[in-house]
């Protein structure tokens, strides 16, 4: 039986008190209605249809190509909304599946399971429920004396013992496709809100002798939507805990689980060694055998095989196998280290590639470069790229030895088997084989430093 699935994602989400639309808000680094649309397509709909509204653009420029889209230009509630993709939905056969896109926890398992109880009982519509602990701020399902669901009553219009239920509606719905389309053409607004309920459909499907039920799931976490900040933190958290611990089940060792921050597109080879207060973002790839220690901040990085980052930054760069970097260095965006390279304490590297073998210790800058092989550089060197307008390349051949605190002044070609004297402000290209000396000739003024205010005898 054909799939369709539903993303109601049109609201503001005023109570977010942000300039940024509600869905588009992150959960460990992934919009939240694309984490509902991502868990969406592992169930293979015919099609996946996303109601938007406010922020339509940003929405649309989030999820791409991976859904279609439906304007819902007033926001009159969620039967309202569902209706609006009536002309591409209504009269198909099949099962639809209506989400909410600020529900970011929600998984693929559970909706496969309320798809498979919808169609072995031979539904019109099952309500996903779970229980919560406190259900303030739910719609509540009422039950009759057998178990059967009779309705769903919103918060604001159930009575004191309608509020008092704790089986809540977790606003994910599946329908019979053609039987959805049906009743909501009935659904009015005399509700305290003046809105199209989507909850509706339940009692007018029931009206028409209809078979209505619920699933209810055992993990009350997945039900949980974001409304605002606090919520959203909440959200994180559980997400956080999901994504470390299937890490670790695939082979990966967390230190401190509850203190290493890893958004939902990173990978870990197995036998990586992660220390707590560690944050891993976007798209790093890390792989096998390496250990990333505390402090560290990778962003669309990828590390290979083997790779030590102490307490350093790697923003979309790409550290090969064997290498080892920091503490407290920074690899800036396109910069390619490696392999078995050591990059060492307070090394910046932006927009460079230094080749394997070769080691740059301490305090230096290397930016708009390529390193050879097996070269030393020297405490304090300055790979000097811009002039104030331009950035300009420094290339340095293999074994080249750079003595400590020299300026490489760009543009300039360091021939292999070089020598660069320490102190030298290089401006010139030098020769394969050459020692490079550019410093002021030293005088020693004997006995001067007894005339200076500050001189002890």
């Amino acid at each position: 039986m054909d799939r369709f699935v539903i993303v109601l994602a049109a609201g503001q989400g005023t109570r977010m008190k942000s300039k940024l639309y509600k869905v588009l808000h992150r959960v460990c680094g992934k919009a939240m209605v694309n984490h509902v649309v991502s868990q969406a397509e592992k169930l293979q709909p015919e099609k996946i249809i996303t109601i938007v509204g406010f922020g339509a653009d940003a929405v649309k420029e989030e999820l791409g190509l991976k859904t279609e889209y439906v304007l819902q230009e007033q926001q009159l509630g969620t039967g309202h909304a569902v209706l609006q993709t009536e002309k591409l939905l209504a009269g198909k056969k099949g099962t639809t599946v209506v989400l909410s896109g600020d529900a970011p926890l929600l998984t693929s398992a559970t909706l496969e399971a309320l798809f498979a109880d919808h169609q072995e009982n031979h539904r019109s519509a099952t309500i996903l429920t779970a229980t919560a602990p406190n259900p303030s701020g739910y719609g509540r399902i009422i039950r009759d004396e057998l178990g059967n669901v009779l309705k769903i009553v919103e918060q604001k219009d159930a009575t004191a013992e309608e509020a008092a239920v704790t089986e809540i509606n977790t606003g994910t719905y599946c329908f019979d496709n053609e039987w959805l389309f049906k009743a909501l053409s009935e659904v009015r607004t005399d509700n305290a809100q003046g809105e199209y309920y989507l909850t509706d459909v339940v009692e007018i499907l029931q009206a028409q002798g209809e078979i209505v039920g619920a699933y209810k799931m055992s993990n009350f976490d997945e039900s949980m939507g974001v409304n605002d900040r606090v919520a959203l933190a909440a959200a994180t958290k559980v997400m956080q805990r999901r994504i470390n611990e299937e890490h670790m089940r695939n082979g990966v060792t967390f230190y401190d689980p509850e203190r290493t921050y890893v958004e939902a597109d990173v990978k870990i080879g197995a036998d990586t060694v992660i220390e707590g207060g560690v944050s891993l973002r976007g798209t790093t790839t890390i792989g096998a055998d390496c250990v990333i220690t505390a402090g560290s901040d990778l962003r669309d990085a990828i590390i290979d095989d083997q790779v030590i980052v102490k307490s350093s930054n790697i923003e979309e760069s790409h550290v090969l196998a064997g290498s080892d970097i920091g503490p407290y260095a920074h690899l800036r965006p396109a910069s390619t280290v490696g392999p078995n390279v050591h990059i060492g304490n307070f090394v910046e590297v932006k927009k460079a590639t230094i080749h394997q073998g070769t080691k740059v210790g301490h305090l230096t800058y290397v930016g708009d470069a390529t390193l050879g092989e097996n070269i030393n550089v020297g405490c304090g060197t300055v790979f000097v790229n811009y002039d104030g307008k331009n950035k300009h390349h420094t290339n340095v051949g293999d074994n080249v030895f750079i003595g400590c605190n020299a300026n490489l002044v760009a543009p300039l070609e360091i021939a292999k088997n070089s020598f660069i004297a320490a102190g030298s402000t290089i401006t010139n290209d030098v020769p394969e084989d050459a020692l490079a000396i550019a410093r002021a000739h030293q005088e020693n003024k004997l006995a001067y430093a007894k005339k200076l205010p500050y001189h002890k005898d």
